[in-house]
Formats: C-alpha cells, sequence, structure tokens
C-alpha cells in the first residue's frame, strides 16, 4: 500500500506547493471568562482535598506549584519566541530576495507571532491562578527565581527581578522588564508580634501608608527586596491586589555582609519619590539615612506596629 501511495505522490505535480501552519487567531485560545472559572473550580476541588487533613500543612506548596505550572509554560514559550526571533534576524541580515528566502521569512514571523500568543495565553493563567494563590495565602506569587513578567499590554502588574531590570535597562530592550512611572522604595524587616491582633494592625499600616503614597504618586512602581516573609510580603501582597510593578532587589549573598548595603545603593540609584521605611534592622537604617543625604522623602514608619499614617 505504501509503494502505491508513494507512486501517487510522484505523479502529482506539486510545484509551488507549501505545507506552513494555520493562521491562528484569539478563537485559538482560551477566553478570559473560561480561564477564571475552569481554574477556579480546578483549585476549589484540589484544595478542599487536603482540608483537615494531615496534608493541609503542605497545601501552600503545592499552591505555588499550581501557578509555577503556568509560570513554566509561558518560559518554555519565551523561549521559543526568542530562538524564532534570532532566526528571523538570521534571515534579514541574508537576505537575496528569493522566493524561498521570502517564504522561510514568512514561515518563521509565523512562528515567532503564535509562540508569542501562546507566551501571552499562558501568562494570563498564571496570572488567574496567582490571584487564587493570593487570596489563598495572602501573599503575592513569585517565581523562584528571574521575574514575573507580563508582556500584554492589558496586563500592567509584574514582579520583575532586579537583575533583570538592570540587563534589559543596559541593553535597552524588553519592555516588559522595565517597569514605567515612578519608583517608590518600600523597607522593612521581619517583626515577632504577640497576639494576631497586633500582627493584623501592622499589615493594616503598611497597606494605609501604601494607599496614601498612591494617592500622591498614582503611576508608581513599588521597589523592594522581595523577601518572602515580613514586611517584604505584605507590601508585594499590596502590590498584587492594585496591579502596581513590582522591582525586587534580592540580596547578592556573595558580597556577604556588604549585601544589604549594597541593594540599598541601587534602590536609591533609582532615584526614587519616596523611600517607605517600616521597623527593620541596621541596613533599613541605613537605607534612610542615605536617602535623607540625597535628599529624598522618607516617610518613616518605624513606631511600635509600624505607626499609622496620620
Amino acid at each position: 500500500m505504501y509503494d502505491s501511495f508513494a507512486s501517487q505522490l510522484a505523479g502529482l505535480d506539486l510545484s509551488g506547493f507549501s505545507i506552513t501552519p494555520a493562521p491562528f487567531n484569539e478563537c485559538d485560545f482560551p477566553c478570559e471568562d473560561a480561564m477564571a472559572h475552569t481554574l477556579g473550580a480546578v483549585w476549589s476541588d484540589l484544595f478542599a482535598l487536603f482540608a483537615d487533613t494531615a496534608l493541609e500543612a503542605d497545601a501552600e506548596d503545592l499552591a505555588w506549584g499550581f501557578v509555577n505550572l503556568f509560570h513554566r509554560a509561558a518560559s518554555r514559550k519565551s523561549a521559543q519566541v526568542d530562538r524564532a526571533s534570532d532566526e528571523i534576524r538570521a534571515l534579514l541580515a541574508s537576505a537575496d530576495g528569493s522566493e524561498v528566502h521570502s517564504s522561510n521569512l514568512e514561515e518563521q514571523t509565523l512562528r515567532a507571532q503564535s509562540a508569542e500568543a501562546s507566551m501571552q495565553a499562558f501568562e494570563q493563567m498564571r496570572e488567574v491562578a496567582a490571584g487564587l494563590y493570593r487570596d489563598e495565602t495572602g501573599s503575592s506569587w513569585k517565581p523562584v527565581s528571574g521575574s514575573r513578567a507580563r508582556h500584554s499590554k492589558n496586563l500592567t502588574s509584574a514582579v520583575i527581578d532586579a537583575r533583570d531590570f538592570l540587563r534589559v535597562r543596559k541593553e535597552r530592550r524588553q519592555a516588559a522588564h522595565s517597569p514605567e512611572g515612578t519608583p517608590v522604595v518600600f523597607a522593612g524587616g521581619r517583626n515577632r508580634f504577640e497576639s494576631e491582633a497586633e500582627a493584623k494592625t501592622y499589615a493594616a499600616n503598611i497597606w494605609a501608608t501604601l494607599d496614601r503614597v498612591r494617592e500622591v504618586v498614582p503611576d508608581l512602581f513599588l521597589v523592594h527586596g522581595g523577601d518572602g516573609k515580613g514586611a517584604d510580603r505584605l507590601a508585594a501582597s499590596w502590590a498584587e491586589r492594585h496591579e502596581v510593578q513590582q522591582l525586587t532587589f534580592g540580596l547578592e549573598r556573595r558580597l556577604g555582609a556588604r549585601a544589604g548595603f549594597k541593594r540599598n545603593e541601587l534602590m536609591l540609584g533609582l532615584n526614587p519619590r519616596y523611600v517607605v521605611a517600616f521597623p527593620g534592622n541596621g541596613v533599613t537604617e541605613r537605607l534612610v539615612i542615605e536617602a535623607k543625604k540625597q535628599r529624598i522623602t522618607v516617610v518613616d514608619r518605624r513606631g511600635p506596629l509600624g505607626s499609622c499614617p496620620g
């Protein structure tokens, strides 16, 4: 049968015939409502399974992994976009005007566009899942390393890693890693509280302070250390809920005791409009001192429980 089919193909005139991916459109991807309803249902059913069982303590780790599934899928698509873009640049550099060259260029362009659209769809699913994570745990979801960039123009919130930001600012490319607006630095440490009421008061004071700052600087993006606990976590949660972009400066551990002071230097190098300071350690104290030296306005909330804005 194979020989017969092969001989039939050989007899056909296939000149000018090519096989290319079918054009795609928005209908090829899940709509926003479908994403929200489906992921919400999966989330609810999955984590109801662990409630009141010995596995309940592990639910937050599993919740993080659930969001990370979509983040990793988006990252893979982003890598495909990069590879296709490299091919396009190479083809443009070697343009000879031939029909074969034009066909290859068209195919690579379509491949890049398709991968980019898939990447944005996965990023949107990640953001839906990240919202569920935030509501469940009270904190902003972020990857183990790198940025939680959002390439769609319709999405304004992002968590950008400082190393990505500094690299792309130097290279002047990839707007997804370059937050727009006015930087506001937030700093604070980890604290112990005598009661749950005190912890809630502390959190409320952070959120109220950031609300007040946002009234003055509506286009702010929040710059902080990205700590998964303590004041940074509360500030990140506020930014997440208000769709405010975040630029996180993690500690460069190789610098040892100098890491915190180097981070201060980098954050103040952005020339922020304000530095918002809550109770912290000596590094926070130094940040406030240096900010005042540079005539940057400090919103000082280092009193008991992070004093409430008046």
